[in-house]
């Protein structure tokens, strides 16, 4: 469960950091809001020259130089990975930070994706304890692997 400061899995507690716009009912693309509701997490993405693959059973792939993720809502491809640069604006995968160097993506206005209403919506690595995303849930990397390790196909995501 995530919560504004904090999210629990499996017993144990590990900060975290949510959108800008708080918890809630999304309103639309760039509002900055980390959806409330129960998710399930897709799938993951990883820096290979960063580090190994997360373990656990969760399909991914490690990032590639041209992976982006679609957030133009006149994209037919919006809310999905697709090839950096876009004709369309997109969101680079690889990044120069270390924000997405491990990426767990969630069913989201994922299926199918409704134009503008929301897209990449990611657990990831955070910036600095507590600094804000754009919607995003981000951890410590560490705490990121070690829930991924152990998230099965009957965890959720629940945000409150």
């Amino acid at each position: 469960m995530v919560t504004a400061w904090e999210a629990r899995f499996l017993g144990r507690r590990f900060p975290c950091a949510v959108g800008f716009g708080g918890i809630g009912a999304k309103r639309g693309e760039g509002d900055g809001i980390t959806p409330q509701g129960v998710h399930m997490i897709e799938s993951v993405f990883w820096r290979a020259d960063r580090r190994r693959p997360p373990a656990g059973g969760l399909p991914g792939r490690p990032v590639g130089p041209r992976d982006g993720w679609s957030d133009d809502p006149a994209d037919p491809l919006y809310n999905r990975r697709v090839s950096w640069p876009s004709c369309h604006s997109a969101e680079r995968l690889r990044r120069a930070d270390r924000l997405y160097d491990l990426i767990a993506v969630t069913d989201f206005n994922r299926r199918p994706p409704a134009p503008g209403a929301g897209s990449a919506i990611f657990l990831h690595v955070w910036k600095r304890p507590r600094k804000w995303t754009a919607g995003c849930v981000a951890f410590r990397e560490r705490d990121l692997a070690w829930i991924l390790s152990r998230w099965t196909p009957r965890s959720r995501l629940i945000v409150r």
